[in-house]
């Protein structure tokens, strides 16, 4: 088949890379793609805002399947353009990408469902706000109702801080501080039937030691050796299938991914937030572990058929993956730094190490950085502890001017 995707970061390539070692699929585009995406699939420019321009190219493509990468074009609707204009869309309707648009609509499909997460209130008045921090206390949770780029959080003990973020905000949820390690679990979904991938921690801090201010992702891995067998049954009884369930009987059912990020605390699974897509960094190691063909599984979800599907095949492999920021990053990020040691690696680390551009461009022969997140360096291996070694041998041969990377990602998970 002929497939479109939609984006250019890091969760695109990763999406086209497993896409292009699919032998069902006979085409590759990306719109607007980067320049790593650029060696696996044809970029075309779009603005990924905009559906009837989306809809425009996958028909002039003939694409049979058009898979939404950011959730910034999910809430624009760009999903409904495609599937109008008769093309088969992996992604939600906007209706549905609210769940992610929207956290105090999320709140309030959680309640109904009966899923478990933390106590919150949704604030749009100084006076609401002081009375929530007040009744929650230290450590404070305020996250901006709309979408931020993954940065539209604070966790913090500090209540002026807590407070001027709150009040930047049009609307904001305030919650309790859940304790516990956190968990990403993506499933696939076509509205009706659920199928969950393979759970992966991410790094969301910007310095070693979960230290420094909030980012889109530094790094993740999978699996999880810590993680109780039993969690991804355990979710998709209490979280996933019942918010799909929901969504159905509302008459807005969410086809695409749905992302669940969880914490694990002491009085069991709650959910921090949803999202309406593939995770960033995670999409990395998670489709590195996948064995399945993904074009067929993201088609049957597009469809309606997913109850139709084997199951999926997993590699016993581990995966990690570490993200080069660019200098600066998550504030204002310095761009157009020549990256050089991509071939290095590429000659020396794969296949069990490559590449994954997310930040970046051609500038005539060299790539350079074009974004905050710039690299996401990803391997396998047959434990974590291996996967670590080869994902940060290959760090070592990249060479970006003030660049910034982790080095703890997956340190204490695999034993070291």
């Amino acid at each position: 088949m002929k497939v479109l995707v939609i984006g250019g970061g890091a969760r695109e390539h990763a999406l086209c890379r497993s896409l292009s070692l699919d032998p069902d699929v006979t085409a590759l585009h990306c719109a607007p793609g980067n320049a790593g995406i650029g060696e696996v699939a044809q970029l075309h420019p779009v603005d990924a805002l905009d559906g009837a321009a989306v809809a425009r190219l996958a028909t002039e493509l003939a694409a049979e399947l058009v898979v939404v990468g950011p959730e910034a074009p999910l809430v624009a609707g760009v999903a409904d353009a495609v599937r109008a204009a008769g093309i088969p869309c992996f992604g939600p309707s906007r209706e549905a990408a609210e769940l992610e648009g929207s956290k105090a609509f999320a709140k309030e499909v959680m309640a109904a469902a009966g899923v478990p997460t933390a106590r919150s209130y949704v604030c749009t008045t100084p006076e609401e706000i002081d009375e929530a921090l007040d009744a929650f206390g230290a450590p404070y949770v305020v996250k901006d109702d709309g979408l931020a780029a993954g940065k539209g959080v604070v966790v913090t003990h500090d209540l002026v801080a807590a407070r001027e973020h709150a009040l930047a905000c049009d609307r904001v949820v305030i919650e309790e501080y859940l304790d516990g390690p956190e968990v990403s679990l993506f499933a696939i979904t076509d509205g009706e039937t659920v199928v969950p991938l393979t759970p992966a921690q991410d790094f969301k801090r910007a310095l070693d030691g979960d230290a420094g201010p909030n980012t889109g992702g530094m790094g993740a891995y999978s699996p999880l050796p810590w993680a109780d067998p039993k969690l991804v049954d355990e979710v998709m009884a209490t979280v996933l299938q019942p918010t799909v369930d929901e969504l159905h009987r509302r008459g807005t059912p969410f086809s695409g991914l749905l992302y669940a990020g969880l914490a694990i605390t002491s009085r069991g699974v709650r959910v921090i937030e949803f999202n309406a897509r593939f995770g960033d960094p995670e999409t990395q190691v998670v489709l590195a572990r996948l064995q399945t063909p993904l074009a067929g599984v993201l088609l049957s979800a597009a469809e309606g058929t997913l109850d139709l599907l084997p199951p999926l095949r997993w590699r016993d492999d581990a995966a990690v993956t570490v993200v080069v920021a660019s200098h600066n990053y998550p504030d204002t990020p310095r761009t157009g730094d020549p990256i050089d040691g991509l071939n290095d690696v590429a000659e020396q680390d794969a296949p069990h190490a490559y590449v994954l551009h997310a930040g970046t461009k051609r500038d005539g022969e060299a790539v350079v950085s074009a974004g905050g997140r710039v690299l996401s360096v990803t391997a396998t291996g047959k434990d974590l502890s291996q996967a670590r070694e080869r994902a940060y041998k290959a760090v070592a041969r990249i060479r970006l001017d003030g660049s910034q990377h982790r080095t703890d990602i997956a340190r204490e998970a695999a034993g070291e």
